[in-house]
């Protein structure tokens, strides 16, 4: 027979106070997020191709903190897996990103997924002040990598990184 201490762990805790943590209607309360197949490169750039596997499963956030705090529409939202370390410590291999299709402009500075010419990457981008033509300096958390410029022209910003979790 097991022990009232061990039995919680098979059969439940008991008798819960407050409120029941099941939603009524979940539909109202979570909005699906759909997952990119692209994996950013933090390094040398990933390159995407049109035979990519297919997307993962979709993550489910809060509607309140997607459209209050987040300010966005869950339609130009997507998560990515990214790969690498240049970002480190800031973004690990594997974490997950939230990245934000709407939010294009590196001003103010920030994590943004771009291709930079020569793949997808993650990296930090700030805006050259006084630069003709424009310009953005691209930035690696890790201090081994370099930074490096690029002309607006030369890159296409996908979006800025609002939110990463990592697995423990």
């Amino acid at each position: 027979m097991l022990t009232v201490e061990r039995e919680w762990l098979i059969h439940g805790i008991g008798e819960v106070e407050g409120e029941p943590p099941f939603i009524e209607n979940p539909d109202e309360t979570f909005v699906a997020i759909a997952h990119a197949s692209p994996r950013p490169s933090m390094g040398g750039g990933a390159v995407v191709t049109e035979d990519h596997d297919t997307p993962g499963r979709a993550y489910h956030f809060r509607r309140s903190w997607i459209k209050g705090s987040l300010k966005a529409s869950p339609s130009q939202l997507r998560i990515m897996h990214v790969e690498g370390d240049s970002m480190a410590p800031t973004l690990l291999d594997g974490d997950t990103i939230l990245v934000d299709m709407t939010r294009r402009a590196p001003n103010p500075p920030g994590i943004f997924v771009l291709d930079d010419g020569m793949g997808l990457v993650a990296k930090r981008l700030e805006h050259v002040p006084n630069s003709d033509p424009p310009a953005v300096r691209v930035i690696s958390d890790n201090g081994f990598y370099s930074p490096y410029e690029r002309s607006a022209e030369e890159i296409h910003i996908i979006g800025r990184i609002r939110w990463f979790a990592r697995e423990i």
